[in-house]
């Protein structure tokens, strides 16, 4: 995480104006939020659904240490959900008739003072049901949000990434050799997204023929 941190800081530097970051869930944690406050970036955050944040406190009542926290709410207890402040049903053109709800106003226990809007993206069927078991969990930390039905597709993006970086180790093997100094890592590094587009390129004169599964020892 202090890598990452360090590496924002130094992004923010020479970036005309404020940038909106997408982070993953590793990131959706208190020490994050609250070692980034002083960056001028805008997060976008994916939280784990077993989390638990808090409310905003009631007010004051005069007596004693003011609350710094309000209500319970827990990810995965619809129990414990406030009513959201706006609910918007969209048809998206990939996955199809999605469900958005926004929650102002939630904090992580230890960071009172980073307060986040929660947005959760549900798709569904159509009867209007969710149609995955588990819903996408995002959290907004910064300045403006952008609006509710476009600021949650910017974390798709993300997955692309995701998904590039575990093909690199699982089929290009970026992570397998064990080299003897740092220039030679640097080069194999450099070679990863040549060898990407290479395979990207010729996907229209290769055939997809998959390995038969493994069968089960009687």
């Amino acid at each position: 995480m202090g890598k990452a941190i360090w590496q924002l800081k130094q992004v923010c530097k020479y970036l005309p104006s404020r940038p909106i970051s997408v982070w993953d869930s590793e990131y959706g944690c208190a020490p994050f939020l609250l070692k980034t406050a002083n960056i001028p970036v805008d997060i976008l955050v994916r939280l784990r659904s077993n989390l638990c944040l808090w409310g905003e406190p009631g007010a004051y009542s005069g007596k004693g240490r003011p609350k710094k926290h309000g209500d319970k709410f827990q990810l995965n207890e619809p129990t414990t959900w406030s009513e959201a402040t706006s609910v918007l049903e969209m048809n998206d053109p990939k996955l199809g008739s999605v469900r958005i709800s926004l929650w102002k106003d939630l904090h992580f226990r230890k960071a009172a003072t980073r307060p986040m809007l929660l947005i959760r993206v549900e798709r569904l069927d159509g009867q209007g049901n969710m149609r995955l078991s588990k819903p996408l969990w995002l959290a907004w930390v910064g300045e403006e949000m952008p609006p509710l039905e476009s600021v949650w597709c910017l974390y798709l993006r993300r997955f692309t990434v995701d998904h590039w970086y575990r093909f690199l180790k699982q089929r290009l093997h970026w992570t397998v050799p064990k080299f003897g100094t740092p220039k030679q890592s640097e080069r194999w590094s450099d070679l990863m997204p040549f060898m990407s587009w290479e395979l990207w390129l010729a996907r229209d004169i290769v055939t997809d023929n998959s390995l038969p599964s493994p069968k089960g020892r009687g």
